[in-house]
């Protein structure tokens, strides 16, 4: 059966939206309580369910066939990125290798302020722009664990780091989606979020500093902030605006680390900053009171022992894991390869095709659900789209993002000498560690999917579309409740993207800025989102906890989101001759 949204099912836009908002609201404010996640998630879901079956009037086998597609994209590829990225991390520190790496990385600097910069920040970024999809998130803060961060802490500062790149994440795919949706160029789109981002990627590292050692940190290091958030902005800039969105975050992140590596060979704080409780002798490790195993259920102890001396070739040994992972995920990156594993194009298939990927259309879903006006354009005398949603299932098993992590654990494990049985063992406590974070994704993306095909995603953007001369500032916050929402600067792009243009053109605005505002306002959302909370929650073994990290970074993405919100006003009005013109 075909159905057609309804965008304001009670006759009254404030009551609709505020309908419409009830799970989020729901689902963040459990989690703001502390109500264990797998729990609020169930409840948001249900939540969900009730709304876009009972106000919005969506048919029953199709609101379940979208809880049930979001489960399963939950489970692969975003559940099939933390697995194996949490296996590889327990690996190396059952091989004895991760102690070595983390004193590797206190020699750089010993200062904590330095290490959440190299690792959280410029390897954070370069994973990004490779990866994206919850890999930098669940990769960083499992390092920065690993070298004596407080679970609360990784968990929270690779979430702030993870912001800047994301829109230009997965070799440029938000972009490119947003391009395709909204009818236009995506050169223009980059150039666009160069000159919106470059801003804060500037900042946000004296933003991770202030956020861990307060403003006097910031005035400690500030040629090292200065030295990294400029590098990494100003390569941003060069590569979106003339090279294009595929490479900024890889070209922006990888030069960034080089830098930050050589200039820490001559320069250091003249006061290591360490959190309080640490010890003092200088070697950058943490007291046992404050370990990461002392803060989280699973964490593997940290002990104290005389180590022996660190040498190229040790340290070498130690890091060839973390580049096998690098390696991996930038070949699984490479648009060919990844064709080539998904059994090739339709007009030259090669043997894997059928069997790389599966493509599943979704029962009750796919070819039913149709958008209306004014969220897409409507063809003359119909009230519905030309094409109706698609929904289908993309199993591809053997290009996912987690596939390449896993081989690079499995290469790991030939490399560390590890024994069949026992690596095998470490993946089954691993899965058991995971187990309830996996389920929670499930049930956070069932509640996404739910969201976007009933319409209720839609109900709450147009109640931005009403803000009028300030539709500049709120423009950015809808791509900012869209990640939220979707956990995807990608799926927030394919969802608001056509909107954003109607809107623009309505209120005779820019529309280069305000549809590209709708992916650099996004990716302030990326740190709230539950998807992005349950990743960071599980790679620092925080079962449970993740209301914690929502707490501690909800006000730095409100924030963050204000102040592009205020950039993208001041660019319509005032500083127009920053917007790309289109050719």
């Amino acid at each position: 059966m075909e159905w057609v949204q309804i965008y304001d099912p009670l006759g009254s836009g404030l009551w609709s939206s505020v309908l419409a908002g009830l799970p989020i609201v729901v689902l963040l404010g459990l989690l703001l309580l502390g109500t264990p996640a797998p729990r609020a998630a169930a409840i948001g879901l249900t939540t969900a369910l009730v709304v876009s079956i009972g106000v919005f009037h969506m048919p029953v086998p199709s609101a379940l066939a979208a809880a049930g597609y979001g489960a399963c994209f939950g489970l692969l590829p975003i559940g099939w990125i933390i697995l194996p990225a949490v296996f590889l991390f327990y690996l190396t520190v059952h091989s004895g290798q991760f102690d070595v790496l983390k004193r590797s990385v206190a020699a750089l600097s010993p200062d904590r302020r330095m290490q959440a910069l190299l690792i959280a920040f410029c390897f954070g970024t370069l994973l990004e722009g490779a990866a994206g999809f919850g890999a930098p998130v669940a990769i960083c803060s499992a390092l920065l664990i690993g070298i004596g961060f407080s679970p609360l802490y990784a968990a929270s500062l690779a979430l702030i780091a993870n912001t800047s790149p994301v829109a230009f994440g997965s070799l440029g795919i938000p972009i490119r989606t947003l391009a395709e949706v909204a009818g236009m160029p995506e050169m223009v789109l980059g150039q666009m979020a160069g000159r919106q981002l470059a801003v804060f990627s500037l900042i946000i590292p004296a933003w991770l500093v202030m956020a861990m050692s307060g403003w006097r940190g910031v005035v400690g290091c500030w040629p090292a902030l200065l030295l990294c958030g400029g590098s990494y902005a100003v390569i941003q800039f060069l590569m979106s605006n003339y090279h294009g969105p595929a490479l900024v975050c890889v070209a922006a992140g990888l030069g960034s680390l080089a830098i930050m590596v050589v200039f820490l060979r001559f320069w250091q704080p003249r006061e290591v900053w360490k959190f309080p409780g640490e010890n003092g002798n200088g070697n950058g490790l943490p007291d046992d009171a404050s370990s990461a195993s002392s803060a989280s259920e699973g964490s593997p102890a940290v002990e104290k022992t005389i180590h022996p001396p660190l040498t190229a070739r040790r340290v070498a040994y130690a890091w060839t894991p973390w580049l096998l992972l690098a390696a991996m995920v930038f070949l699984w990156s490479w648009p060919a390869w990844r064709t080539f594993l998904n059994g090739g194009t339709p007009d030259r298939p090669n043997f894997l095709a059928g069997i790389g990927k599966i493509s599943i259309p979704v029962p009750g879903l796919d070819g039913r659900i149709y958008r209306t006006s004014p969220v897409v354009p409507v063809p003359p005398g119909s009230d519905r789209a030309a094409k109706p949603e698609k929904a289908v299932y993309e199993l591809n098993w053997l290009s996912a993002t987690g596939t390449s992590l896993f081989l690079a654990a499995v290469l790991s494990g030939f490399w560390l000498r590890i024994g069949f049985r026992s690596f095998w063992v470490q993946f089954g406590q691993t899965l058991i560690r995971v187990r309830w974070a996996l389920l929670t994704i499930a049930c956070m993306l069932a509640l996404a999917f739910t969201t976007k095909y009933s319409g209720t995603d839609a109900t709450l953007g147009l109640a931005f579309t009403h803000t009028g001369w300030f539709y500049p500032l709120f423009a950015p916050m809808l791509g900012w409740l869209g990640v939220a929402l979707t956990g995807s600067d990608t799926s927030c792009n394919a969802l608001f993207g056509s909107l954003q243009r109607i809107t623009a053109e309505q209120l005779h605005l820019n529309p280069v800025l305000i549809v590209t505002s709708n992916s650099t306002g996004g990716v302030m959302g990326k740190m709230i989102d539950a998807q992005s909370i349950v990743v960071a929650a599980a790679a620092t073994g925080q079962s449970g906890g993740e209301g914690r990290i929502l707490r501690f970074v909800f006000l730095h993405s409100l924030a963050m989101a204000f102040l592009i919100g205020l950039l993208t006003l001041v660019q319509a009005y005032w500083l127009p001759w920053t917007i790309p013109a289109i050719p």
